[in-house]
């Protein structure tokens, strides 16, 4: 009849609040919405899409790679780039921002949970990459298909056209979608125990390099000659995610096709991380004394 918040009342009488999916959602709408009226967000996708969108002009510095081939390239290359930086920065300055502001003492006041704000903030700052994704591979597409109808690669004759698979495109830009919310809880986690907003970013982008890297650690790992290296890489690889397992542009460029079994690995890889991500996120939050 009334939506108040579900409650109930412990031995001593204190009640006690119980985790709310609706909260959450309401956190992650106000979120989302503060990230888009942010300048770096307009400014990125302005950035992406012309640099997406002007790549035909590029295709003299193409080193001889096929144009269909480097526009492929070029536009996930501008969407893994962008994007990371996006995401570094908008879930950092929105989560310190509420700390150093003092708002989200406001917010806790209210029968609001800490692990419901950390997830709010997270799944909001998770669907301002999924619109950059969203937008930037659209454009790719588009752009794909209008040089592939210029130069012919539509005919029945094949040639151009068996490297462009539309789906595989989207599939690639899903991936990298959900490496953003693996690197948006990594930078949660980084967020809840900075002390400053400059500071997170700083960090999180260190561990994103760490992340890209990771496939040292793992190769340290099976070929280390002694054991602290072969324990010290595999810790590496264990707590750290490989980001290379989500660039797929390379199979892209070269024609071959995506296979399900592949992406759904990969997908619930990432999807792993972010749930192990977000719950250290959210009892290092418990934690903080604001």
């Amino acid at each position: 009849m009334n939506s108040a918040p579900t409650i109930d009342r412990s031995i001593c009488g204190t009640p006690r609040l119980h985790f709310s999916l609706t909260r959450v959602g309401l956190l992650a709408r106000h979120t989302f919405l503060a990230a888009v009226r942010q300048r770096v967000f307009g400014f990125l996708l302005v950035l992406a899409g012309a640099l997406v969108g002007g790549s035909g002009f590029l295709r003299e510095f193409n080193f001889g790679a096929s144009e269909l081939k480097f526009l492929t390239d070029l536009g996930l290359g501008a969407l893994v780039c962008f994007g990371s930086i996006l995401t570094i920065v908008v879930t950092a300055q929105l989560f310190c921002g509420e700390l150093e502001h003092r708002t989200a003492l406001t917010v806790l006041a209210k029968p609001v949970l800490r692990s419901e704000f950390v997830a709010g903030k997270f799944l909001g700052a998770w669907m301002v990459t999924g619109v950059f994704c969203a937008v930037v591979i659209g454009l790719l597409c588009g752009l794909l298909w209008t040089r592939a109808q210029a130069i012919g690669a539509a005919d029945a004759d094949g040639g151009p056209a068996e490297l462009v698979r539309y789906g595989d495109v989207v599939l690639a830009g899903l991936l990298q979608w959900v490496k953003f919310g693996v690197l948006a809880a990594m930078t949660l986690l980084v967020a809840t125990i900075a002390t400053s907003g400059l500071f997170a970013v700083a960090l999180s982008f260190l561990v994103l390099a760490v992340c890209h890297l990771q496939y040292l650690a793992h190769d340290a790992w099976r070929t280390g000659g002694s054991a602290a290296e072969r324990i010290g890489g595999g810790l590496l690889g264990l707590l750290f995610p490989n980001f290379q397992l989500f660039n797929l542009s390379e199979l892209l460029a070269a024609g071959q096709p995506l296979e399900g079994a592949l992406v759904g690995r990969v997908a619930i890889y990432g999807l792993a991380y972010v749930f192990v991500f977000l719950a250290l996120a959210i009892g290092a939050f418990r934690r903080r004394e604001l």
